[in-house]
């Protein structure tokens, strides 16, 4: 795993750097079983069950090398490397970390974006106080070109 304060660059879904422009980025926010389904659409190479695989050329791997427990990830390297798993169960894996780690704040921001959330309540103060600050300065500013 990279050290603490270190730039990261993720695979995306096609192997490809992750990026938004490229459409292979992974929605953390997404309901659960939309999040299960993009993970298993993650590409990966063909090589048996039973054969060893390269963990590092993996997208799958490296993805949960980053996000998923030391231990799982020092197992399932060990595992990949003496053959006998495959990408599934590693696609499970990632699935599983990513659910225990972004669990707790999608459920966050699916309260807040609800309608009639404390955000919208929020927003709406906020858009009463601009209003009230700025009404002022736009009469002026008709005033002033003759459009009031």
């Amino acid at each position: 795993m990279p050290e603490e304060g270190t730039a990261h660059t993720l695979p995306g879904t096609d192997g490809r750097k992750m990026s938004k422009s490229y459409g292979n980025t992974i929605p953390l926010f997404a309901p659960e079983a939309a999040l299960k389904k993009m993970i298993r659409r993650i590409t990966t190479d063909s090589v048996p069950v039973e054969a060893p695989k390269e963990p590092e050329s993996s997208s799958v791997f490296t993805l949960l090398e980053r996000f998923g427990d030391p231990a799982v990830v020092a197992e399932t390297r060990a595992r990949l490397l003496g053959g006998g798993m495959g990408w599934g169960e590693v696609k499970a894996q990632l699935t599983e970390a990513l659910n225990e780690r972004f669990a707790p704040m999608r459920d966050r921001y699916e309260t807040l974006v609800a309608s009639g959330s404390e955000l919208d309540d929020l927003l709406a103060h906020g858009a009463d106080k601009a209003r009230k600050q700025t009404r002022p300065v736009l009469e002026r500013v008709r005033d002033a070109i003759g459009i009031s």
